[in-house]
């Protein structure tokens, strides 16, 4: 008898739900950054274990919004919960904002699991201090202490979650991992890496747009992106130096669509000013937010 539900992954800005998401499904369907509010709309990785299904979603951040597009990202986190099997908050435990959640644990009236994340890099004593008050929060069903970056309890979480899923048949094809669209996959890339070479440089509140793809009967293809910035001194951070720092996206990018996608990869990165972005509608619909 097959197993098959959805498992909605909660939490704020920078708690590892993306990395908890991609252990889960065991390879990579979500971008991860030290930067916060990496992801921008539900993501769905698809974890299979024994005959169990496990659809996840990786949900935006939470916290206090006041941008359009952050405030519609935030809803979308709410919004996915509430169609799910089940919910697994996500706390980083080196950074615990307990107010919210004790919020979010009061809003899931059917439950919630607890996942105290980066147990590696806290004190025991500060943990269970922290596991008790959590304990004492409404509505909380279970409590799992991981470190999601380097697998340890992540199993126990996700028996627990096949323990609890409903019966029933698988609704994705067996190596089916994500239902992300490839374009979108391949911006999402550019996207991390672009966080990832700039560090501090830049606010995140950047977009990648796969603007055309290309293949070619060598097996090959041919992808141009888009940057788009907010400001138009951003583009000068993007670039760099005669252009360096764009070409180390580039380049860097490029080698993990080709080992993602197993084909030769001919990527050309453009950037792009639109000013206030996160405020249009364009911006919504691109990622896929109230569609």
């Amino acid at each position: 008898m097959t197993k098959c539900g959805f498992v909605a992954i909660l939490g704020a800005p920078n708690a590892g739900k993306s990395t908890l998401v991609n252990q889960l499904v065991g390879q990579k369907v979500s971008i991860v950054s030290p930067k916060v509010q990496t992801t921008r709309s539900r993501i769905m990785g698809i974890a299979l274990k024994d005959n169990v299904q496990i659809i996840l979603l990786d949900t935006p951040g939470i916290f206090e919004a006041k941008k359009r597009l952050d405030k519609a990202m935030v809803q979308e986190a709410y919004d996915a919960s509430s169609e799910t099997d089940a919910n697994v908050l996500v706390i980083d435990v080196t950074w615990p904002n307990l107010n919210l959640a004790q919020q979010l644990c009061e809003k899931h009236s059917k439950g919630i699991i607890v996942a105290l994340n980066k147990i590696d890099l806290i004190a025991k004593d500060q943990l269970l201090k922290i596991a008790t008050s959590i304990n004492s929060f409404a509505n909380v069903t279970k409590i799992f202490m991981i470190s999601a970056l380097h697998a340890d309890g992540v199993d126990d979480l996700a028996n627990h979650l096949c323990s609890i899923m409903p019966k029933g048949p698988w609704l994705f094809p067996e190596d089916q991992i994500t239902n992300i669209p490839v374009r979108s996959w391949a911006a999402e890339v550019t996207r991390e890496q672009v966080f990832l070479q700039l560090h501090q440089e830049l606010p995140y509140n950047i977009f990648v747009e796969s603007e055309s793809w290309e293949e070619f009967d060598n097996g090959s293809v041919k992808i141009s992106q888009a940057i788009v910035v907010a400001k138009d001194n951003h583009k000068g951070i993007v670039l760099g130096k005669r252009g360096q720092t764009l070409k180390k996206i580039g380049q860097a990018a490029r080698v993990e669509l080709e080992e993602q996608l197993e084909q030769r990869v001919h990527l050309k990165l453009f950037v792009k000013l639109e000013e206030d972005w996160q405020e249009r509608s364009w911006a919504l619909r691109a990622f896929g937010i109230g569609v």
